[in-house]
């Protein structure tokens, strides 16, 4: 199961900045618009320090973490949705993406010119989920006269018919369908099939200048913006320098910053709780790994996810706590605790799982 992130912005906002450093990757990064035009994908492992410590434990130095691949978008302009730009490509390839990044630049610096001549996140903000509402509802508008047959001839429910109606009316007040499901106000789910663009979830990144990192105050106006959508700070050209660093001197340069952990890997785990995914982990003398499933699979489905056979032939899945194990110190003395247990079929699967599966394929 793969994550795809789309980190979209206004040109200039530091999106392929931030995308090289998620990557290590050395995508153009230029102070104009359209330096990025085609989509650059990278993918990049999700931070799992449980890993690390498996591997000793099983006696293995093959370590397989869960990733999230991110695809660097060229910036949005006014009237992207009517081709301006480069518009259509854009949108084209935000709608292949399970989640939008959006990159909102908070930082002044005069030799990097902004596309609407000043720096005003809200206004950024504005402009882009404009763009995706207005091309949101041209597909409404475009499927409405089928939907309109279909209703008549009882191809499908009212219900159906009254929430994309509805999603309409939440478009055209200027909303996202993203936000309007996270405020309890509509589902977005009842038009899942009509794949509107502003139904993904949204995660914004605010670019802002080193002495920004710790202004809680500014973070809480800027997250105020976004809310209840999460808000992501961060320096990409801080996270950028960090990338050129061993891990001893990453740590130290975090830590003088005041900061626990680096944005990107903030976003890379905001990312993955946004789309309601967790991992479960496998740990043997061939290797570590973590396996990506959505929260609330079952046991089976996790099972599938390794490979088909697994969920076809399940029957039963030895299952031990990440915690219990590191404690425990090998498999032999949290057997002896009586720790590992036997799981069937309805076992609802929780993040950090050490599993192994018991199934039978049929000839």
């Amino acid at each position: 199961m793969s994550l795809t992130i789309g980190i979209v912005g206004l040109p200039n906002v530091g999106k392929s900045t931030m995308f090289n450093a998620l990557t290590r990757n050395n995508v153009l990064a230029e102070n104009y618009p359209f330096a990025t035009i085609e989509p650059n994908t990278g993918i990049v492992p999700l931070p799992d320090e449980r890993l690390a410590k498996l591997a000793p434990i099983v006696g293995t130095d093959k370590i397989v973490p869960a990733t999230v691949t991110f695809v660097d978008i060229a910036g949005i302009v006014k009237g992207a949705s009517e081709g301006e730009g480069l518009g259509n490509q854009f949108l084209a390839n935000i709608r292949e993406a399970d989640a939008i990044c959006e990159v909102v630049r908070a930082f002044e610096d005069d030799d990097i010119v902004h596309v609407n001549g000043k720096v005003d996140p809200q206004d950024d903000i504005d402009t882009i989920n404009t763009e995706l509402i207005l091309a949101d509802l041209q597909t409404i508008e475009n499927a409405l006269p089928r939907l309109e047959k279909d209703l008549r001839g009882k191809k499908i429910e009212p219900a159906y018919f009254d929430a994309v109606n509805e999603a309409k009316k939440i478009l055209e007040a200027g909303e996202t369908i993203d936000h309007a499901d996270r405020e309890g106000k509509f589902d977005k789910s009842s038009v899942y099939d009509l794949h509107l663009m502003t139904a993904k979830p949204f995660i914004y990144v605010f670019n802002v200048d080193d002495n920004e990192l710790n202004d809680t105050a500014l973070q809480a106006k800027l997250s105020a913006l976004v809310a209840p959508a999460p808000a992501i700070f961060l320096n990409a050209q801080f996270e950028s320098d960090l990338t050129e660093l061993d891990e001893a001197d990453a740590r130290e340069m975090l830590a003088d910053a005041g900061l626990k952990e680096s944005g990107l890997d903030q976003l890379a785990r905001v990312g993955f709780d946004t789309l309601g995914l967790q991992t479960f982990l496998t740990a043997g003398v061939k290797e570590v790994r973590a396996w990506t499933i959505h929260k609330g699979w079952t046991a089976p489905q996790a099972a599938g996810v390794i490979h088909s056979d697994f969920e076809k032939g399940f029957i039963k899945a030895e299952i031990v706590s990440y915690d219990d194990l590191i404690a425990a110190g090998s498999y032999a003395k949290v057997k002896e605790e009586g720790k590992m247990r036997l799981e069937g079929k309805d076992y609802v699967m929780q993040d950090g799982d050490i599993v192994e599966f018991k199934f039978n394929v049929s000839k």
